[in-house]
């Protein structure tokens, strides 16, 4: 869905400062980790971090102990729903991205969402930035997607003022999963496999332009839209990952399998490990054949996008973050 506002939403007016309070949900992981580094550039002092993940909180704390930190778990009632009171505006991060048990993308993605929907009503939290995803409008059908759709469905109907944004597969500092997994496999390992052929079109999005995305969308509050925030660029999935070989000196080699021995060894991964970096469902959406509307959010929210190689080098080449990893 393109909004009818989304021709103009940016003004010239911040509607937050950078005393402000803002509150991140779910702010631990790839995309919060590198919204708070933005948003500490940018001035902001009063930021509020809720995370169930110990490891991940703790990384977070370490690196920012200027920042409140809150570990909680969101899909239970608690002390943590108070911490939206006074908030100029909430970023709702969390997410069940992978895994092998559905209850678990039922309880982090909709009952969380319902609790913190709720505090912020109770609390009149002005303005909440939804991150939804690009699933919801994808061929795939898995237990994330049809969860995210859910999660988004909730946002739009509780009458509270928010935007929607849904990005498609992101990279950049902290990437403990997708890209940054497979950065990390290629440099331990001989022969890096590629499913089938490898020419799996995708739209990869460097996670520090959407975080800007969202600071313009916190500063001018765009209400009601939702946003397909797709990487500008188009890349097969084996040329992304002779990019990052390049980047890094990796020496494994690329070497194509058929798809079904792919799946195979990915089935039989998970047996030894229950919460696996990629799944078979996740091998499925890889294939799905998906091109997601590009809109020129580069205009719509005065962000300049960065172009694929060198975000690849800002990610993987030497940095202050490029050698934190966050835990699954």
């Amino acid at each position: 869905m393109v909004p009818s506002s989304m021709s103009n939403p940016v003004s010239n007016t911040s509607l937050i400062q950078p005393a402000d309070k803002l509150v991140l949900f779910g702010g631990a992981g790839l995309v919060g980790q590198n919204l708070v580094v933005l948003l500490k550039e940018q001035g902001f002092t009063n930021l509020v971090v809720v995370d169930k993940h110990p490891a991940n909180s703790a990384i977070l704390r370490k690196l920012h102990p200027d920042v409140t930190m809150i570990e909680a778990d969101m899909a239970e009632p608690g002390p943590w729903e108070d911490c939206v009171e006074g908030a100029a505006a909430v970023v709702m991060l969390q997410a069940q991205i992978g895994g092998e048990i559905e209850e678990e993308f039922n309880r982090n993605n909709i009952v969380s969402t319902e609790r913190a929907l709720d505090a912020c009503r109770r609390h009149k939290v002005p303005y909440i930035a939804h991150i939804s995803s690009s699933v919801v409008n994808s061929m795939a059908r898995d237990w994330y997607t049809e969860t995210k759709k859910a999660q988004e469905k909730l946002v739009v109907e509780s009458g509270l003022a928010h935007c929607v944004l849904r990005p498609t597969l992101m990279f950049g500092w902290f990437d403990r999963k997708h890209l940054g997994w497979l950065s990390r496999f290629m440099k331990r390992m001989p022969v890096f496999p590629i499913p089938g052929h490898g020419r799996y079109m995708r739209q990869p999005l460097y996670v520090m332009d959407f975080c800007r995305i969202i600071l313009s969308c916190l500063q001018t509050r765009p209400n009601g839209g939702a946003y397909n925030i797709t990487g500008r660029e188009k890349i097969d999935y084996i040329d992304i990952i002779r990019t990052i070989k390049r980047t890094t000196g990796a020496r494994a080699a690329v070497l194509t399998i058929p798809y079904g021995l792919f799946w195979l060894l990915l089935k039989m991964y998970a047996v030894a490990d229950k919460n696996p970096p990629f799944t078979t469902k996740q091998l499925k959406a890889l294939v799905t054949p998906d091109d997601f509307e590009l809109i020129p959010w580069w205009d719509i929210f005065k962000v300049p996008p960065t172009p694929f190689e060198e975000a690849v080098r800002k990610t993987y080449g030497p940095g202050q973050y490029a050698d934190v990893v966050l835990d699954f």
